[in-house]
C-alpha cells in the first residue's frame, strides 16, 4: 500500500493548507469508508449524493487515522489538532493520488474490460501471472471510478504485476480509469447488452469499452476477442499503433482455442501458441475458455513457462457469485447472482443444460437491468430461448422478468413458469417444487440481491441422505 508523507501526499494531490509541523508525518494506506478506517490511514471523505464523509471525521480520528484530505468548501472542525490538506474535490484528488502514485511504481499494469468474463479473466490472469511474479488484483468488483484508485493505492512497492479491471456504464468513464492505471496491456473480452440504457447501442458499447485503448503504453500489447464481429469491426475502424492480438476460435485468430472436455467442474481446451497446447481450467462453463485463453496470452507474453500457466490455473482465486456451484443439503444450486444481461444469461442457461445427473432443473431468473428502450423484448427473448426439454420449473422476480415467464409460457405449461413479487415468497415457491438431488440456476442483475435467496434455500431447504441419488 502506498506509504508517504503528508509532504509527498500534499505535493501529489496539488493539496495546501498542511501546517508545517505535520510535512514529516506518514501515512500508509488510505480509506474512504470512516467504518473500516485503519491505525495510520490516510481518510478520503467523498463527497455524494446522498452521503458526505466529511461529517464522520471524528469517528476517523478517534479510529487512528494519520491526517486527511479535506474539501475547502467544507467547515473544518474548531480546536481539533489534526492534519488537514485542502483540495478543490477529495473525489478528484483520490484519482489524481492513484495517479501519481502509479507513475512512482516499477511494474506492469493488464487493463481489463468487457461486458462479461471481465472478473473472470483478472481472477484467472492473476493467478498463473502469481507464478513467476508479485501480483495484485481488483479486489471484488472495485472498477469504477473510485474502486479503481483505491486498488493502485493499495499495491505494494515491490508490485511486480498488477491486473486492473475496469468498468463502465457511460462514455468517458473507461477512459478515466485507463488514465489513471496507465495499463501496458489492455484486454477486451468482448461485447454485450449491458449498459444500453446509457449507451443506447452495442457500437456504443464497444466504443466505450475502446477507450482503455487511450491510456495504453505507446510500447504496449491490445488482446481482443476476434470472434466477436462488432468488436472487430470497431477495432478495424480505428488506428491503434500498438501490437495487437486477437483470440478465439476462428482460425483467423492469432491465438486460435479449441474445446475439449467439459463437465460439472471443469473444461480442457487447446491453444495454438503458435503451436497446440493443452490446457485444464477447474472453472465451471465452456465460456471459461476464452477468459483462459486471454489470460495465457499476456503469460506467455511476460514470459512464463507453459507448466506454470497450468499450475497457476490448478488455484484460481474466484470472485464469488459468478457461475458457482453451491452444494446444499440433497440440492445444487448454480449461483450465477452477481449481474444479468441477455448473453451472460443464454451462457448461464448453456451451463445449466450441460450438467449431467440432476433429477430436477429449476431456473430462477431477476430482472436484466440497464437495457435501455427494447429492455421488454430482451426479457421477452429470453423466455422464448427456454428450452422446456433441459428446464423443469422456471420462476422469476421483478417486474421486468414478468416478461420472461410470460414469453417462457409459450412452450411451458402455465404452473410451470412462476413469477413471484418478492424474495419471500420466491424461497417458499421454490420450496414447494423442489425435489431431491435438483439443480437450480439463480441469476439477476446486483440490484436484485438474489444472493439472499441463495442463502435462504441452504438454509431452509433439506433432503435426507437416503432420498438423494
Amino acid at each position: 500500500m502506498i506509504k508517504r508523507s503528508l509532504k509527498d501526499i500534499e505535493e501529489m494531490v496539488q493539496g495546501l493548507g498542511l501546517r508545517k509541523k505535520c510535512k514529516d508525518i506518514y501515512i500508509e494506506g488510505v480509506s474512504t469508508d470512516s467504518r473500516k478506517i485503519e491505525k495510520g490511514q490516510l481518510f478520503i471523505p467523498i463527497l455524494g449524493e446522498n452521503f458526505n464523509g466529511h461529517e464522520f471525521i471524528m469517528q476517523v480520528i478517534e479510529k487512528g487515522a494519520s491526517a486527511t484530505l479535506w474539501n475547502k468548501n467544507e467547515p473544518i472542525p474548531k480546536n481539533v489538532d489534526f492534519p488537514f490538506i485542502l483540495v478543490k474535490d477529495t473525489l478528484v484528488a483520490l484519482q489524481n493520488l492513484a495517479k501519481e502514485y502509479r507513475n512512482q511504481l516499477n511494474l506492469k499494469v493488464v487493463g481489463i474490460t468487457g461486458s462479461n468474463g471481465k472478473t473472470s479473466t483478472k481472477d484467472i490472469l492473476a493467478s498463473i501471472l502469481s507464478t513467476k511474479y508479485k501480483t495484485k488484483k481488483t479486489v471484488g468488483n472495485l472498477n469504477n471510478h473510485i474502486g479503481t484508485p483505491l486498488t493502485i493505492l493499495n499495491l505494494d512497492e515491490d508490485t511486480e504485476m498488477a491486473v486492473i479491471e475496469m468498468g463502465t456504464s457511460n462514455f468517458g468513464e473507461i477512459s478515466l480509469l485507463t488514465s489513471i492505471a496507465k495499463p501496458d496491456i489492455a484486454i477486451i473480452t468482448n461485447i454485450g447488452e449491458a449498459h444500453l440504457q446509457d449507451l443506447k447501442t452495442r457500437e456504443n458499447i464497444a466504443k466505450a469499452k475502446l477507450e482503455i485503448l487511450e491510456g495504453l503504453n505507446p510500447e504496449g500489447l491490445f488482446i481482443y476477442c476476434g470472434d466477436d464481429p462488432l468488436l472487430k469491426k470497431e477495432v478495424e475502424n480505428i488506428d491503434i499503433k500498438q501490437k495487437v492480438l486477437t483470440y478465439g476460435v476462428e482460425e483467423l485468430n492469432e491465438y486460435q482455442c479449441q474445446l475439449g472436455i467439459v463437465d460439472q467442474n471443469s473444461l480442457s481446451f487447446s491453444l495454438k501458441i503458435p503451436t497446440c497446447h493443452d490446457f485444464f481450467v477447474p472453472m465451471l462453463g465452456k465460456h471459461h475458455m476464452y477468459n483462459a485463453t486471454a489470460a495465457i496470452i499476456v503469460a506467455n507474453y511476460f514470459g512464463i513457462s507453459f507448466e506454470s500457466i497450468q499450475e497457476g490455473l490448478y488455484h484460481i482465486d474466484k470472485t464469488g457469485m459468478r457461475n458457482e456451484l453451491v452444494y446444499a443439503e440433497g440440492f445444487t444450486i448454480l449461483n450465477d447472482s452477481y449481474k444479468s444481461n441477455p448473453s451472460s444469461v443464454l451462457a448461464a442457461l448453456d451451463t445449466l443444460y450441460g450438467l449431467d445427473g440432476y433429477k430436477q432443473k429449476i431456473v430462477v431468473l431477476g430482472d436484466m437491468q440497464g437495457l435501455g428502450e427494447d429492455e421488454i423484448k430482451m426479457h421477452e427473448e429470453i423466455g422464448l430461448k427456454i428450452d422446456p426439454n433441459q428446464v423443469d420449473y422456471i420462476f422469476t422476480i421483478g417486474p421486468l422478468s414478468q416478461h420472461i415467464a410470460k414469453a417462457a409460457r409459450i412452450n411451458f405449461k402455465k404452473d410451470k413458469t412462476i413469477s413471484c413479487s418478492n424474495k419471500a415468497q420466491l424461497t417458499k415457491k421454490v420450496k414447494k417444487v423442489i425435489k431431491p438431488n435438483a439443480l437450480i440456476l439463480v441469476k439477476a442483475s446486483r440490484a436484485l440481491e438474489l444472493e439472499k435467496v441463495v442463502e435462504a434455500l441452504r438454509k431452509e431447504v433439506h433432503f435426507p441422505k437416503d432420498e438423494v441419488i
